[in-house]
């Protein structure tokens, strides 16, 4: 088998098929997601594990072939041809090579465009606080930052700095000057990143994932300083991710974290993608900005009351998870069986539907 040519059709497949990911292991044929369903490629054979590893290995350099056999997996991004980009990780299962591609648009929607609320805009407009995009994987939470972010690009000349494992979208300079940081590549860890943008002179700091402590106290320290810091989250609420930061900490530190984020938080935008009925996807958002009342809940450790206070502050734009589900309902863009599937509380939905 030619592994670079085979590879060549795959991805070419995968963009004609407009699928968001693509799965090559050994034992069976390529397996493509297209809107969130898997499709087996039945018409190609199965792959044995010599073809898997061929296939992986040809994605990569030396030296990420040396990476992954010293620690059995690993993660980059692969420029195809110039003509997309595919986020990649690779891993042993069962002793073999298995590959999981996920397909990076090469242009950046806007925030219209993915057809997201218009209050996210605002978000884009702050120079300084901490925002969080949080969200179960695979629910396009890195799609919604990069909107917010070549935003704030195309509106405002700001330095922007990105940390990421690894870069999915590549921004191009419009206003702003942008810099973009890949783990491993350009940085050796998030927190050392983070750190090290404190003598890089930047308006804006996007932090791709923010997974230990460190990195959240310096991205909370960051947001305290004057400056804008995006992250993302693997949570299901705005409350949840208050809580998630501070579980982070020693019992001894939670209450400092939690001043700090009731001073330093812009708000929270918690997203889920649901299939809708013309056979896409479409965002549903608890939106949560930052209130006196809120900042309250946080610094008095009342995280519980959040999802309340949020239901009941639609003036002040927020938007809670099953206020957005019923309004697509409403609208006949999702029906009332995927709704109350993906939300918190689906008894309280149904009364609002």
């Amino acid at each position: 088998m030619n592994y670079q040519l085979y590879l060549k059709q795959l991805l070419e497949a995968t963009i004609k098929n407009n699928a968001s990911d693509l799965h090559i292991s050994e034992g069976r044929p390529p397996v493509m997601r297209i809107n969130r369903k898997l499709s087996f490629l039945i018409k190609e054979k199965p792959f044995c594990a010599e073809e898997a590893q061929g296939v992986a290995f040809a994605l990569m350099t030396e030296e990420q072939k040396e990476r992954l056999v010293k620690n059995k997996e690993i993660d980059f991004s692969y420029n195809f041809e110039g003509r997309a980009r595919f986020r990649v990780n690779i891993f042993y299962q069962t002793g073999t090579v298995s590959v999981a591609l996920r397909l990076i648009p090469e242009r950046i929607r806007s925030l219209e465009e993915l057809n997201l609320p218009a209050k996210l805009h605002q978000f884009c407009e702050y120079t300084q606080g901490f925002v969080l995009i949080a969200g179960p994987s695979s629910h396009g939470k890195s799609t919604t930052l990069a909107a917010m972010v070549d935003q704030i690009n195309h509106t405002r000349a700001c330095h922007i700095i990105t940390i990421e494992d690894p870069i999915e979208y590549v921004f191009k300079d419009d206003k702003s000057m942008i810099n973009q940081r890949e783990l491993h590549m350009d940085t050796l860890s998030f927190s050392k990143a983070l750190t090290s943008t404190f003598r890089e002179d930047p308006d804006v700091i996007m932090v791709g994932e923010m997974r230990d402590p460190e990195t959240m106290a310096t991205a909370i320290t960051a947001a305290e300083t004057g400056h804008l810091v995006l992250a993302t989250l693997h949570t299901n609420s705005a409350a949840q991710t208050i809580n998630r930061i501070v579980d982070n900490f020693r019992g001894d530190q939670q209450s400092q974290v939690r001043a700090q984020l009731a001073s330093s938080l812009a708000g929270i935008i918690s997203q889920r993608l649901i299939p809708a009925t013309d056979g896409g996807m479409v965002p549903a958002c608890e939106i949560m900005f930052n209130t006196p009342a809120i900042a309250s809940l946080i610094r008095d450790n009342k995280i519980y009351e959040i999802p309340l206070v949020i239901e009941t502050s639609s003036e002040a734009g927020m938007v809670s998870l099953n206020r957005s589900l019923s309004d697509l309902v409403r609208k006949g863009v999702v029906n009332i069986e995927n709704a109350v599937k993906f939300s918190n509380n689906p008894r309280e939905l149904r009364k609002l539907i």
